[in-house]
C-alpha cells in the first residue's frame, strides 16, 4: 500500500506574498497542484498534505478534492516534525506498505522518477539524490567504505570533508510505513537549527540493517524548489523550455521556443506553426496545419484544420472550424462558435454567438448573443444591440444575408434569408427575406450655411 505525504507548511517569507508559497504557480497551475498530479498518477491509497502557514487558504483551494487529508503543523519544527503530523493518517496493510514524502514547493518531479525511486526502495528505504557541481545548502549523502549510504548530513552540520561531497539529498524519500512511524517518534533536535530532520531516519535505518538505496531524477528541473520570486521565474522558464521541447519533438513548428507560454494542455495536429509570444491556457486543441500568429492568447479553445489566426488575437472558450481566418486583433469570447471557412477580421468581437460556414465579419464589429447563418456578410461598424440594461436578447441572421456597414440590430430581431440591410440601418423590427431594408434620415444640403469661426481673444 502506498501513502504519500506532501509537505506544504512553509511560509515562504522570501516570496513577499500574503499567499502561501505552494499556491504560487508554475505554468498556470499551483505548485501543489503539480505535486498532486504526480501523486495521483502513482495511485496512492492515501495522500496527506501537511499544512501550516496559510493552512486555511491551502485547504480551501483544494476543498473539492475529497481524496485528500490535511494535517496541521503548528509550529513548524522541521521536516521530521512535519511528517510526524501526518503519521496518524498513514494507512498500513502489511510489510510492503510504503510512504513517499514529497514537497509542495518542489513541483516538477516526474512520475517516472518517482516510480524509479519506489522500485529502488525494495525492502528498505530509498532516497532521491542528485550530483551538483555546487552543493552549497544541500544535505550531503554520506557513504561508507563499501559505497553504501550511511547518513545524510545537513549543510550547516557538515564537516569540511562532508561539504566537499557533491551527491546531495533532494528531500524526496520512500520508506516502509511502519518503521517510518517508529523512526519519527525517535527524532531529536540536537543540531545547528534545533529542528527535527527527516533525514535522520537514514542513520536509524542503517542501524537496523536496512538497505538505503538511491535513485536519480531524469532532469535537473525535477528537484528544483521555489523559495523566492527569482527561483519561481527560473523554474518557470526551465519548464516552459521543456514543454516547448516536447511540442517540437511531436512535430510542431515553434518560431522561438524561448518565447512560448504553455499554461495548460496543448494538443496539436501535424504541421502546426506557432509564432513568437503566444500564450496557451487551459485546454487548447489545434488541428492539422493551423497557423497561430505572433502574440496571440488562446484559452480553452478548439481550432479546426487549416485555420489561420493572425497576430494579436485573443480567443477564450471558443470553437473555430476548418480553413477559417481569424484576426489580426480579433477577440472571440466565451460561447463563440465559428463554422468552416469563416472570416473574423481586425477589431471584431464575438461573444455567445454562432457564425455559419463562409460567413464574414472582416472589421470593426461586435456580434453578441446571435445566430448567424451561412454566407452572411457583416459590414464594418455593425453591432448587435443585445443588452437592454437588464436582460440579454438574441439576434438571428439567416443564410445569405448582407449587412451594410454601420448597422445596429436591436435585439430581439430576425433578418430573413437573403435580405439586405442598407448601410447605416438601425433595425428594430424583423427584416423580411429577399428584400432591402433601410432606415436613415433623409439627406439634405443647407445652402449658405457658414461654419462657426472661433473668436480671437484680445491680449
Amino acid at each position: 500500500m502506498l501513502n504519500i505525504v506532501i509537505l506544504a507548511a512553509g511560509q515562504g517569507k522570501r516570496m513577499q506574498s500574503s499567499r502561501p508559497k505552494v499556491l504560487h504557480t508554475i505554468a498556470g497551475c499551483t505548485m501543489l497542484s503539480h505535486v498532486l498530479k504526480a501523486a495521483r498518477a502513482l495511485e496512492a491509497k492515501g495522500v496527506v498534505v501537511v499544512v501550516g502557514h496559510g493552512a486555511e487558504q491551502v485547504e480551501q483551494a483544494f476543498v473539492a478534492q475529497t481524496d485528500l487529508k490535511f494535517a496541521l503543523q503548528q509550529p513548524q519544527l522541521g521536516t521530521g516534525h512535519a511528517v510526524l503530523q501526518a503519521a496518524p493518517h498513514l494507512r498500513e496493510n502489511g510489510q510492503d506498505d510504503v510512504t513517499l514524502v514529497l514537497y509542495g514547493d518542489v513541483p516538477l518531479v516526474e512520475v517516472a522518477t518517482l516510480r524509479a525511486l519506489l522500485t529502488a526502495r525494495q525492502k528498505g528505504l530509498a532516497v532521491l539524490t542528485e550530483l551538483l557541481p555546487d552543493p552549497t545548502g544541500y544535505g550531503r549523502i554520506v557513504r561508507n567504505a563499501q559505497g553504501h549510504v550511511c547518513a545524510i548530513v545537513e549543510h550547516k552540520d557538515a564537516t569540511p570533508a562532508q561539504r566537499a561531497i557533491t551527491e546531495v539529498n533532494t528531500g524526496i524519500i520512500a520508506a516502509p510505513t511502519a518503521q517510518l512511524k517508529t523512526w519519527l517518534s525517535q527524532l531529536t533536535n540536537q543540531n545547528a537549527q534545533a529542528e527535527y530532520y527527516l533525514t535522520d531516519i537514514i542513520g536509524m535505518a542503517v542501524a537496523q540493517g536496512l538497505a538505503v538505496n538511491v535513485a536519480h531524477p531524469g532532469a535537473a528541473y525535477e528537484t528544483l524548489g521555489v523559495n523566492s520570486r527569482a527561483q519561481q521565474a527560473q523554474l518557470e522558464r526551465l519548464w516552459q523550455l521543456e514543454l516547448a521541447r516536447r511540442q517540437l519533438e511531436a512535430g510542431v513548428t515553434i518560431a522561438d521556443p524561448a518565447r512560448l507560454e504553455l499554461r495548460g494542455t496543448l494538443q496539436c495536429g501535424q504541421d502546426v506553426f506557432i509564432d513568437v509570444g503566444c500564450v496557451f491556457e487551459g485546454k487548447v486543441s489545434l488541428g492539422d496545419g493551423v497557423h497561430v500568429g505572433a502574440h496571440c492568447v488562446l484559452r480553452d479553445v478548439s481550432i479546426g484544420a487549416g485555420t489561420r489566426i493572425e497576430p494579436f488575437s485573443h480567443l477564450d472558450q471558443a470553437t473555430v472550424g476548418s480553413d477559417a481566418k481569424i484576426g489580426p486583433y480579433a477577440r472571440l469570447r466565451p460561447g463563440a462558435e465559428l463554422a468552416d471557412r469563416t472570416h473574423v477580421g481586425n477589431f471584431v468581437e464575438i461573444k455567445n454567438a454562432r457564425l455559419g460556414s463562409d460567413s464574414k465579419a472582416n472589421h470593426l464589429a461586435y456580434i453578441g448573443d446571435a445566430e448567424i447563418g451561412a454566407r452572411v456578410n457583416i459590414g464594418a461598424g455593425t453591432i448587435t444591440c443585445n443588452y437592454d440594461g437588464v436582460n440579454k436578447h438574441r439576434t438571428v441572421i439567416e443564410d445569405d444575408v448582407f449587412i451594410g456597414s454601420d448597422s445596429q440590430l436591436v435585439a430581439p430581431v430576425r433578418v430573413g434569408r437573403g435580405a439586405t440591410l442598407g448601410a447605416g440601418t438601425t433595425l428594430t423590427r424583423d427584416a423580411p427575406a429577399d428584400t432591402l431594408t433601410i432606415s436613415r434620415t433623409k439627406q439634405i444640403t443647407i445652402e449658405g450655411w457658414k461654419r462657426p469661426i472661433k473668436k480671437i481673444k484680445k491680449a
